[in-house]
């Protein structure tokens, strides 16, 4: 079984946990998607080991938007911005499937209507992993614009290891098949909770 398709059956035994506790998240409280616990403490089982090293994350353009220094923060939510909510959790591990804690992730992103922030730093931000190798982000659904389907930008670096540039994609978009970029592998796994959408993505990372 290849490494993408473990990953995803192991969190699909999760997925009704992580999407029911959606809600609570954008309150503040934190959500594991990662093996280790969950809000309300309720352990998961760990992750087994692979056995392929084949299903590295490809890399993608950085795109001409990225802008360095952006702040810490788990939430990119801002009362006055509209847009869908969505919950984005997931793991950051190894080619041996080994959790990372201390990962640097970097999002960016448009906003509801196709527009980057050039100026300040609304819809960007870093954090890093917990010690399960997990990571949750608070946001909105990006906006289209001409010539891309809908997506988010993300730089994923294990502590002195090297940085990984790639772009998440939304399931069920029209635009996927004409975008030029888009990359099938690329697809997060999205449903609806009370409070908007859920997606989950598991980086693997090379060296």
């Amino acid at each position: 079984m290849h490494r993408r398709n473990f990953l995803r059956l192991c969190l699909a035994a999760s997925t009704p946990l992580v999407f029911a506790l959606g809600a609570r998240s954008i309150r503040g409280e934190t959500i594991l998607s990662a093996p280790g616990g969950t809000a309300s403490g309720t352990r998961l089982a760990p992750t087994p080991a692979c056995f392929d090293d084949d299903d590295v994350t490809p890399p993608q353009a950085e795109g001409p938007y990225f802008t360095r220094n952006s702040p810490e923060r788990t939430s990119l939510l801002e009362p006055a911005r509209a847009g869908s909510k969505i919950v984005l959790t997931g793991l950051v591990v190894d080619t041996a499937c080994q959790p990372i804690p201390r990962a640097l992730v970097d999002f960016w992103q448009a906003d509801d209507g196709g527009e980057y922030d050039n100026v300040g730093y609304w819809l960007r931000g870093h954090q890093f992993t917990d010690d399960a190798g997990g990571y949750s982000l608070e946001t909105i659904v990006p906006g289209l614009y001409p010539g891309r389907t809908r997506h988010l930008h993300v730089k994923v670096q294990a502590p002195n290891g090297p940085v990984l540039t790639t772009q998440l994609y939304f399931p069920d978009e029209p635009r996927n098949a004409r975008d030029g970029i888009f990359r099938p592998a690329l697809l997060m796994e999205v449903g609806e909770t009370a409070e908007g959408k859920a997606g989950t993505f598991n980086f693997v990372l090379d060296g």
